[in-house]
């Protein structure tokens, strides 16, 4: 039996384990809530999880979401099964896609050859430029992952893969935005993008406890004014060139469109997580026990997801913006930010302000200029890169003055 409504599932078929050691992964420590486990997805849940998550989806499209920890550690051999329990279990009406996010550090040509035929659509973890990059995203032994990441990358590229950079904004590249942007287009030859804000929780049991934050997470000033650099000179000359998804989402906002990145939508809970041993979570970031709503080789996975405390999860963050956050400007935009990072104190002192508030204000609001005039064009039928000439012209400023 179909879901209420779609969702997306992230699968986690090697659970938290990871050849990396990345200073500001929230994931690794969720290795401790399976002691003595092989962290392998078995064949049994493979099936269960496939086979229930093309029933499951009340519409035409089921996309697989394959992460970890990292992934392809479970070998080439596991994700063949997959794809072909998913094609064997799809309904006539049915498009199955599937995407993979890694640190590609385990990419070769089979790797490639197989992402090519099956059409996957990879997430690469890329932070920046060598040093930049390696600043947090290491080994086990402390070595930087930088250029195993980048044979992985030509790999992609010679075998003809779609990718797109997630980047993490950090306390150690934050302030070098076109640093970072001009690497990934010039270098890397990125043409998607994706800007993760690291807000870490100082709390060493990994279960988002307490409201401290490590001296890796990005300021929301910071957050900002990286978003703001990059954006000035994508919407100078890379606009219809490079997709950032930031930007991509925020013009979707102005056009009235439905959906987009879940931390600016009204509510949440449409985005949960599959554990290796077919324990399903509310979300990624609440991979924790006081947030387990079963597991599917026990209950049908839609009835996990229509699960009523699931259903009041994902309101909840919309019942617990603060009174600064209701009557801001750019609530419309923002809707709060991820629970997960409402951390903060809001200016009439009431917990549970979102971290990043200030970079997010000063986001939206600058932008809005530029966002309207490209959300008129593609209303006139115009493509918005005609943005470029006008900003290059001088008829249009793509920011207003700090």
């Amino acid at each position: 039996m179909p879901a209420a409504r779609p969702f997306h599932l992230m699968a986690k078929p090697t659970g938290a384990i990871c050849n990396l050691g990345c200073d500001y992964c929230y994931f690794l420590k969720k290795e401790e809530l399976y002691p003595g486990s092989s962290f392998r997805m078995s064949d049994a849940v493979l099936e269960a999880f496939v086979e229930q998550m093309v029933a499951a989806q009340p519409g035409p499209e089921v996309a697989f979401a394959w992460q970890g920890g990292e992934p392809t550690l479970m070998g080439l051999d596991f994700f063949e099964r997959a794809v072909a329990l998913a094609e064997a279990s799809r309904r006539p009406h049915q498009r199955v896609t599937h995407t993979l996010q890694t640190n590609a550090t385990q990419l070769d040509d089979a790797w490639g050859a197989f992402l090519a035929r099956h059409g996957f659509l990879v997430g690469v973890s890329l932070d920046g430029p060598r040093a930049l990059h390696d600043r947090y995203r290491r080994d086990k032994a402390g070595r930087g992952s930088f250029d195993a990441v980048m044979r992985g990358v030509d790999v992609l590229q010679r075998h003809e893969v779609e990718w797109n950079a997630l980047v993490t904004v950090h306390a150690g590249n934050a302030e070098a935005p076109l640093e970072v942007y001009r690497f990934l287009r010039d270098a890397a030859g990125a043409r998607f993008v994706q800007f993760i804000p690291i807000v870490e929780r100082a709390d060493p049991s990994g279960f988002q406890v307490g409201t401290a934050l490590t001296e890796r997470s990005v300021s929301g000033e910071a957050y900002g004014r990286f978003l703001l650099a990059v954006f000035e000179e994508w919407v100078r000359r890379d606009v219809g060139a490079v997709f950032v998804q930031a930007f991509d989402d925020l013009l979707g906002k102005h056009l009235g469109a439905p959906g987009g990145i879940c931390v600016h939508q009204p509510t949440c809970g449409d985005a949960l997580a599959l554990e290796h041993t077919g324990d399903v979570y509310a979300c990624d970031h609440y991979v924790q026990p006081d947030h387990r709503l079963g597991n599917l080789t026990e209950l049908p996975l839609a009835a996990l997801v229509d699960d009523p405390r699931q259903r009041a999860f994902g309101e909840a963050k919309r019942g617990s913006l603060t009174a600064q956050c209701r009557r801001c400007p750019v609530l419309a935009f923002c809707h709060g930010g991820c629970p997960k990072d409402r951390v903060g104190v809001s200016v009439d002192g009431e917990p549970g302000q979102h971290h990043l508030c200030d970079g997010y204000l000063a986001f939206f609001s600058r932008t809005a200029p530029a966002m309207r005039w490209m959300a008129d064009a593609w209303r006139r039928g115009e493509p918005p890169a005609g943005i470029m000439v006008a900003v290059q012209g001088g008829s249009l400023r793509p920011l207003l003055p700090a």
